[in-house]
């Protein structure tokens, strides 16, 4: 066995308050009056190994509950690399410790002491136990379940996954064609627009800050006419006429020489007319040149409102100002850019597609191949161990149908086919109405796969049920087999099966100040004949005796 479960805690979890289990290795029978409490070993273990918990879980009184585990590894092959993806402590001393509290608000877990995730408590789990409850046989109804168990006779777990591999990669390329790159006409439409958009920005040679200078020269020459003739008259005012400001101011300036003259006080006087005799003629020629430089040419303004009716358009159609004009044409070679990519990446995704397509119905025909042999090793199997468990002439096939196209499940699904009777047609397992009949078949299953099978703790609940007389006598010989190869639990009502254990557990109600606890207790000599007797529909001398006789034939 690569992993042993050697102690359950449990604290808090509906009637239990406060208990330590240690199991022991190969077959553990948990035995017990109906409504004890049996079921509450399994909701502790589905509860540590991550399965969504309920509040009402918690013991009444209680604000918390918990489950603690330990596991002996014998070899940690499966379990080191889980704790290394996910960075948890490795484990000392070969004990993976597991834990997990829940809470009124939520829940924690820990593995060997550092907090984590309930994924990787899934995924621990996944590795370390196999747990079947008394309904847990509707999954064998599941042709997806069936061919995952041949598959895993077969030893085709690794083709299955080599063939999911390939498979992904060929779906993901084809959605890749048929929803990233979309159909080709609305392809080369969107092509079209963002190059007729680009051309018409760039053909623009726009520049961000060209607008205002082209509205002001605009304006200017669209008045050049009236411009030029207030200049005229600006001027004419200035210096030309004989009332003009400089003939005025030269009038000034002569009496302002003769002030000085007479009072040196004004000395500057004259100076100060002088300069601003100066201005004005500065005055007269700036105007004079601006009246010369005003365009006035039809040409020259009718080319200037072309530009400005371009850029009014452009704003319209791609932004508010020139700028946001710029950054959509930018925008636009961008989207050309990757869109040209796609179009290359069109050209070879066809090949890919169909080189992935390949690859996996390669992957598939190896699967087959395994499945194909297996199917018939594990149908022989199979109806081998049935006809120990009662089934002396029962049918018991595995037929293969073949898939269209590339389904998940690979090239064919398998049909469990089983006639339980001689003379009864064969039917599809689903179709079985006896749960009695498909519990046996489900234990033939697990007993054909044992060899294969890697999980260490294998736990079933009352996965006996409905079944008695010899034929429990032959459910507890296959447990007692599944027990050399795995640590098994079995929550049993049968004695012969309690009996073929070779530790027993009794699950037990007390109550105690008005209170009810449920407690687990080793049984052996005396108090597991007393406790087969019970089982065996009392404690009389004859159940006893029958009792020992059940525990004498595993000596």
């Amino acid at each position: 066995m690569s992993a042993t479960l050697t102690s359950l805690r449990i604290r808090n979890l509906a009637l239990v308050e406060d208990l330590e289990w240690i199991p022991g290795p190969g077959f553990n029978a948990i035995t017990g009056e109906t409504g004890a409490g049996k079921s509450i070993i399994i909701g502790a273990l589905k509860l540590l190994l991550g399965e969504r918990a309920e509040k009402s879980l918690i013991r009444a009184g209680a604000e918390q509950c918990q489950v603690e585990a330990i596991f002996e590894l014998r070899e940690d092959a499966q379990i080191a690399p889980l704790l290394e993806e996910a960075g948890l402590e490795s484990c000392e001393e070969g004990q993976l410790l597991l834990k997990r509290t829940l809470t009124l608000t939520g829940s924690k877990q820990f593995v060997n002491g550092s907090a984590s995730t309930l994924n990787v408590l899934r995924l621990l789990g996944d590795s370390l136990v196999d747990l079947h409850g008394p309904h847990d046989h509707q999954s064998l109804f599941s042709r997806e379940q069936q061919t995952a168990l041949l598959d895993a006779f077969a030893g085709a777990v690794t083709e299955a996954k080599a063939y999911g591999i390939a498979r992904t990669q060929w779906v993901k390329l084809r959605h890749e064609k048929d929803h990233e790159l979309g159909d080709s006409a609305a392809f080369e439409r969107e092509v079209a627009q963002l190059e007729q958009q680009a051309e018409e920005i760039d053909s623009a040679a726009l520049e961000d800050t060209e607008e205002e200078p082209l509205l002001a020269r605009h304006r200017a020459a669209a008045n050049s006419q009236r411009l030029a003739e207030l200049c005229a008259g600006l001027v004419s005012l200035l210096n030309e006429n004989e009332l003009s400001l400089f003939s005025q101011l030269a009038e000034c300036q002569r009496h302002s020489r003769e002030i000085a003259r007479l009072d040196p006080r004004m000395e500057s006087l004259p100076d100060q007319l002088a300069t601003l005799s100066e201005t004005i003629n500065d005055l007269s020629r700036q105007l004079e040149n601006y009246s010369a430089d005003l365009e006035a040419d039809p040409a020259t303004l009718s080319g200037m409102q072309e530009r400005l009716d371009l850029i009014g358009k452009l704003k319209r159609k791609y932004g508010s100002t020139l700028a946001a004009v710029i950054e959509y044409g930018r925008e636009c070679h961008e989207k050309l850019a990757a869109l040209r990519a796609k179009e290359a990446r069109r050209e070879t995704l066809d090949a890919d597609i169909q080189a992935a397509e390949t690859q996996a119905a390669k992957a598939a025909q190896a699967l087959s191949a395994k499945r194909e042999r297996g199917s018939k090793k594990l149908a022989e199997a199979v109806t081998s161990h049935l006809r120990d468990l009662g089934f002396k002439q029962a049918f018991f096939t595995i037929q293969l149908e073949t898939q269209a196209a590339l389904p998940v499940t690979g090239a064919e699904l398998a049909e469990f086919v089983f006639a339980p009777n001689p003379g009864e047609p064969p039917q599809p397992l689903r179709q079985i109405a006896s749960s009695g009949e498909i519990s046996r078949v489900m234990l033939a299953l697990k007993s054909a796969l044992a060899t294969q099978e890697q999980t260490p703790l294998m736990v079933f609940d009352e996965i006996d049920a409905n079944v008695g007389g010899e034929i429990a006598t032959k459910v507890a010989a296959k447990m007692g087999e599944l027990g050399s190869r795995h640590q098994v639990f079995c929550i049993t009502h049968l004695p012969q099966v309690a009996a073929a254990a070779q530790r027993q557990f009794v699950v037990e109600k007390e109550v105690t100040k008005g209170r009810s606890f449920t407690a687990l207790r080793e049984v052996s000599a005396t108090a597991r004949e007393e406790e087969l007797a019970r089982m065996l529909g009392g404690k009389q001398q004859s159940a006893l005796e029958h009792a020992r006789t059940l525990l004498g034939l595993q000596k």
